[in-house]
């Protein structure tokens, strides 16, 4: 065991450092930032042991916990519990614990976000402590001869959303991890096939959903599965091969040629490691494989082997200069886990997630020299740091008609995401939903990017009125919405209030109901979103905001009133329609 103190807090190092020279350093800024450096050294190569990293913090003011991988529940955990998972393709290795008032207890991150990584902060019943811990090396891994990592630990009493945004800024500082340049298109609202589709593909009706979410303000569609096989079952044994079945879509070409015409960009879906038991390439790689699941009729590529990368990238530079593709939709790259030892020679890796990260980087990079501005999405779980580097566009994990878990999901992912653009799962509705409740798809996701996946021409004129308005709304504020500031009030009650600003301009939306506090400053322009289906919002003023011309359409567009008023310090009932939205403007 290897002990390190620093700001009130022991860290000891236990387990397999034994056949390595090891080495804690600490460093602590003035602001109360703590730095815990490790190194490992050995003369020979060596598979390193389990090792744990550990330490203390007393349950005082901690109110709930934060992970990019909870999803809905950010209850706080306890010390049998297993702890939160990730790796290079899948969640991150950072927690947060908050308080009450959503200021930050602790915050600590790795920044290994490579190899698999295990952190734990959980409850101590005996002592009411949180017993934090990192864990390293418990799965199978190379020989190395040296290792580097830094833990970052922030206990500043700041919101925890400026905590999670200097975690996710520093990351991208470090080596290898730059995140890519994200094309102002993925910035925009898309229109996404999975939801309205499904797998029952043709060029005509694609083409003409195309052209009524081009005039709604979508600039590019997702094609995803089904556009290369006949079988229509969901799984993946016909995948590999990746040729167009033409008894679908007749002329690939041609098909994107149309789009392009219509004004909007093509990007196309591609499972990344599964190939089918049923396609022609199954004989060549049915050795080299990292698993097999046969619940899906597939297996899952080993991209150790340097062909296997080459035949994955070649398929995707083929498709993008053959087809004239605009960007990519990469599925379930957390899927390469190595499931059984294989002793077939060619590897030039043994590190699975080394081999990963050559593959995804060689992907971005081999797609930007063809076409600098290519889109290439991920979904979540996979939206991390190095994610950042493989990717421009993080969508939420699939939540179809779930208004309430796109919300989660979004926000969950904006909180780490910087500059990478963030979708919402595609947007899907019954048709025959009340119009206000369909509007609901869209306000709780207005922190995100829009994906619409509705059969545009089977919407009732309400519907279509709502789709309108709301895209308007959102193309015409959507640098404020995704650069603004973010205040994405208690995770815990599924983000209930959130507010992005700049200087001039602040967007609230209310989720529940409980009254809105646009804090110490008013903006010159606030709107105010009614994310609920009462017709009214309450605000509480801290210092009165003088006269306000004050504008309320209801979730079609339409103004419902429009007058002028003095806004007193205090509270203030505003009768906003439901999905509706006010504008306070001096």
């Amino acid at each position: 065991m290897r002990n390190i103190s620093s700001g009130g807090y022991m860290f000891a190092l236990t387990g397999g450092e034994e056949d390595f020279d090891v080495s804690l350093s600490l460093k602590q800024s003035a602001t109360g930032i703590i730095r815990l450096n490790l190194k490992l050294q050995s003369d020979e190569p060596r598979i390193p042991g389990t090792m744990e990293l550990t330490w203390k913090l007393p349950v005082i003011d901690v109110f709930a916990s934060w992970h990019p991988g909870f999803y809905r529940n950010k209850r706080l955990r306890v010390d049998w519990e297993s702890g939160y998972r990730s790796k290079a393709t899948s969640s991150a290795p950072v927690c947060v614990l908050y308080g009450f008032q959503g200021n930050n207890k602790m915050t600590f991150a790795f920044s290994d976000a490579l190899n698999p990584v295990e952190l734990k902060a959980g409850i101590h019943e005996e002592t009411s402590d949180f017993l934090c811990s990192v864990k390293l090396f418990q799965d199978q891994s190379s020989p190395i001869r040296s290792y580097e990592a830094t833990l970052h630990i922030d206990t500043r009493d700041i919101p925890y959303e400026e905590s999670l945004a200097d975690v996710q800024r520093w990351w991208s500082t470090l080596p290898g991890y730059e995140p890519s340049p994200v094309p102002d298109t993925a910035r925009l609202p898309m229109y996404a096939t999975w939801y309205s589709f499904h797998q029952q593909l043709s060029p005509e009706a694609v083409e003409r959903q195309c052209e009524l979410a081009k005039a709604m303000g979508c600039e590019a569609v997702i094609v995803d599965d089904g556009w290369q096989t006949a079988d229509n079952a969901r799984g993946y044994a016909y995948c590999g091969d990746w040729d167009v079945f033409e008894g679908k879509i007749p002329d690939m070409r041609a098909h994107v040629d149309r789009v392009h015409e219509i004004g909007m960009k093509f990007l196309l879906w591609y499972s990344v490691p599964f190939v089918g038991k049923h396609s022609n390439v199954w004989p060549t790689f049915e050795n080299k494989l990292l698993g097999k699941l046969e619940d899906l009729g597939a297996g899952v590529l080993d991209p150790r082997f340097p062909d296997v990368r080459e035949y994955i990238i070649g398929t995707y530079e083929n498709a993008l200069r053959d087809w004239g593709l605009d960007g990519f939709k990469l599925d379930f790259v957390d899927s390469f886990n190595l499931t059984f030892a294989s002793d077939i020679e060619g590897r030039d890796y043994e590190s699975v997630p080394e081999a990963v990260d050559r593959l995804l980087s060689d992907v971005m990079s081999r797609l930007r020299t063809i076409k600098p501005d290519i889109m290439i999405e991920f979904r979540q779980s996979y939206i991390g740091p190095l994610m950042r580097k493989y990717g421009n566009m993080f969508r939420a994990m699939d939540c179809p008609n779930d208004a309430l878990e796109n919300r989660s999901r979004t926000l969950d992912v904006r909180l780490l995401a910087g500059d990478t653009a963030v979708h919402a799962d595609p947007l899907m509705w019954n048709p025959e939903e009340p119009t206000e409740n369909a509007a609901l798809q869209l306000v709780n996701t207005l922190f995100a990017v829009p994906q619409v996946s509705v059969l545009l021409d089977r919407l009732p004129e309400s519907h279509l009125r709502m789709l309108r308005f709301w895209l308007s709304f959102w193309r015409e504020k959507r640098e404020v919405l995704l650069d603004g500031r973010l205040t994405a009030k208690h995770p815990e009650l599924v983000y209930p209030l959130v507010t992005a600003s700049n200087d001039d301009e602040a967007i609230t939306a209310v989720y529940a109901d409980i009254v809105a506090k646009p804090g110490s400053r008013v903006p010159k322009t606030w709107f105010i979103v009614n994310g609920t289906l009462n017709d009214r919002i309450v605000i509480e003023l801290e210092e009165s905001m003088g006269k306000r011309n004050v504008v309320i359409r209801d979730c079609q567009g339409q103004v419902t009133a429009s007058y002028k008023s003095v806004f007193a310090m205090g509270l203030h009932p505003i009768a906003i329609p439901p999905a509706g939205i006010a504008l306070f403007e001096s």
